[in-house]
């Protein structure tokens, strides 16, 4: 399947389609979003995809389309870390992780710190909001927040502000808030990412305990997924790629040794690896689709060994201090 251009590009999609080529039997895409990677998986001979995505927004744009594949497709509103409630046994899961370009543009999510909108966050309808969470939390909490899931490193700063800020009026608007950051850290120069980036994507992250779901979806993928079943991981940025290279790492056992460590038993492996690199865009994706030059896709395929339990410390996931939210 050749690369077009059409409104919304899978990323990775026809390395994706290469590699666990043939495509057959029962997947799962746990990150339905715009359905691009349902409709390729479908188009390019999948047997039958469940579709899953925390937004009921995502189902209702769906609804042009998704009947023609009648049956084939299923689509259910829940977080990917239920993904192995879903079905018993599947033979692909395709997770594509972060917020969506398509989340970002509504301004009336309070993704973006570009566009005025209520400051919300939330990847679906329900849970603390981004204007609660800064309104309430703690000043440490927040610095914590920001530093830890946005390696924002005026982190202080900014929570001091966020907070004497808030005595005089709640945070309601994301430019409001945008605002406040501003003022903390010097102006951007050409070629660099605005002030609020760091900032933003921790209030994110914090909002839809995206680490933790990212975590848990892998472990449900495991579970889930028939002996010579597929786990397909797409990731846009450094911390959780490194959570699923460690992971890919662990149940493949090719993670680096450290010769005074003292000897463990050996477990058998739950995933094997074709490619112990992560799979990068080529020049022709990046020409078609420019979301994808930071984009990274790893893959695993599911050995018959029991499944594990995962611990997140040792996938290197950042860890806040307090791990509740209010």
């Amino acid at each position: 399947m050749l690369l077009t251009a059409t409104p919304h590009i899978p990323v990775l999609i026809n390395s994706l389609i290469a590699a666990a080529a043939p495509i057959r039997g029962h997947w799962i895409d746990g990150t339905f979003g715009a359905g691009g990677y349902s409709k390729y998986l479908l188009n390019a001979g999948a047997d039958r995809v469940i579709g899953i995505d925390r937004d009921p927004n995502v189902f209702a744009m769906a609804e042009t389309w998704a009947a023609d594949f009648g049956d084939r497709l299923k689509l259910v509103q829940d977080t990917f870390s239920n993904l192995d409630k879903m079905t018993e046994h599947a033979d692909g899961v395709v997770l594509d992780i972060g917020v969506s370009s398509m989340q970002i543009d509504q301004a009336d999510r309070g993704f973006s710190f570009q566009k005025d909108g209520p400051l919300d966050m939330r990847m679906g309808d329900s849970g603390m909001t981004a204007a609660e969470l800064v309104n309430t939390a703690s000043e440490e909490k927040i610095a914590d927040i920001l530093y830890n899931y946005g390696e924002e490193r005026a982190s202080r700063r900014i929570s001091k502000k966020i907070v004497s800020r808030r005595e005089e009026a709640p945070f309601e608007r994301t430019l409001d808030l945008v605002s406040v950051i501003e003022r903390c850290l010097p102006r951007s120069k050409p070629g660099q990412s605005h002030p609020a980036t760091r900032s933003f994507q921790a209030l994110r992250i914090a909002v839809n305990g995206e680490y933790d779901q990212l975590v848990e979806g892998l472990a449900a993928a495991e579970r889930v997924l028939h002996p010579g079943g597929i786990l397909a991981v797409v990731t846009f940025h450094s911390v959780e790629d490194r959570i699923v290279k460690r992971f890919f790492q662990a149940r493949s056992g090719t993670q680096a040794g450290n010769r005074y460590a003292p000897l463990v038993e050996e477990v058998p492996a739950q995933f094997t690896m074709q490619n112990r690199k992560a799979i990068k865009a080529s020049p022709e994706e990046l020409e078609a689709n420019p979301r994808s030059r930071s984009a990274k896709l790893r893959m695993g395929w599911r050995t018959d060994a029991a499944a594990m339990p995962v611990d997140a410390k040792t996938l290197g996931v950042p860890q806040l201090p307090y791990r509740r939210l209010s």
